[in-house]
């Protein structure tokens, strides 16, 4: 997941490199104030379940210094950043979108019984909202998009090891779990990289022919301060552009974005 802010005062631009592929990760947003970009539709809040053993976080920003890569600015204007998001390859990991429900160890009967229900075709989302003793039961079990080293061990190996759609059981140290695995992606990795080492990709004749550049501030922020060949795509237009966006850019092409701070 990627988080743009916009800080009170004014602050250099950063650099930042995003994993993997763009168009998905544009295909569905979440439009908020502070601009919040995610894959596969918006995802329910950072996993408040005891599963987890961290919550998800944003990785800090790197200072921009003026440097090489300046831009132009006005006094008391935010200046903007820059995102790379590599194209997607391989040896990258995975993450699941997972729903489960959660009773408790002396609850086995029940556990159970659930499943059988699960088999008939009653759906796991509603007895989730029913039966379970997690917190995720607000959101019919939903815990949103995991990735290795979140969740207890065995709930990890019972995720990542289960069929797509397919409702498996696992024991862990708060009860007995009834999970599914809704969908799969690319993890996104957020790393920060030097100003510097984007303006010297910049100076290179062939690097606009490898990249695409994208530029998901407003109108009013890029008449104030821009980059050459970054194309626009202002987030509260997402509903115009959104639909036609994995038409318009290239997966196999890294993509760096440009948001406001």
């Amino acid at each position: 997941m990627l988080r743009a802010t916009r800080l009170q005062s004014p602050a250099a631009a950063t650099v930042s490199a995003l994993r993997p592929s763009l168009v998905p990760f544009l295909s569905f947003t979440s439009l908020h104030c502070c601009s919040h970009l995610g894959k596969l539709g918006a995802s329910p809040p950072p996993l408040l379940n005891p599963l987890c053993r961290r919550t998800l976080t944003s990785r800090p920003s790197l200072a921009f210094n003026r440097a090489p890569f300046s831009m132009p600015m006005v006094p008391g204007h935010p200046r903007p950043r820059a995102l790379s998001s590599p194209a997607s390859g391989s040896g990258v990991e995975r993450e699941l979108l997972v729903q489960h429900l959660l009773v408790k160890e002396g609850d086995a009967n029940l556990l159970v019984d659930i499943q059988r229900r699960i088999t008939r075709g009653e759906d796991l989302g509603d007895l989730a909202v029913e039966y379970s003793i997690c917190p995720s039961k607000q959101e019919g079990g939903l815990l949103g998009w995991v990735k290795k080293g979140q969740m207890v061990p065995e709930f990890e190996e019972a995720a990542f090891t289960a069929p797509l759609n397919k409702v498996v059981r696992c024991k862990t140290q708060f009860g007995w779990h009834l999970l599914q695995v809704l969908s799969e992606r690319e993890e996104c990795v957020l790393r920060e990289i030097q100003p510097k080492d984007f303006h010297v990709k910049f100076q290179d004749p062939t690097f606009l022919e490898e990249v695409q550049l994208i530029d998901v501030r407003e109108p009013d922020e890029v008449a104030k301060a821009s980059l050459p060949s970054f194309e626009v795509f202002p987030l509260r237009q997402f509903g115009t552009w959104g639909p036609e966006i994995t038409t318009k850019l290239d997966p196999q092409k890294d993509t760096y974005v440009m948001v406001g701070t």
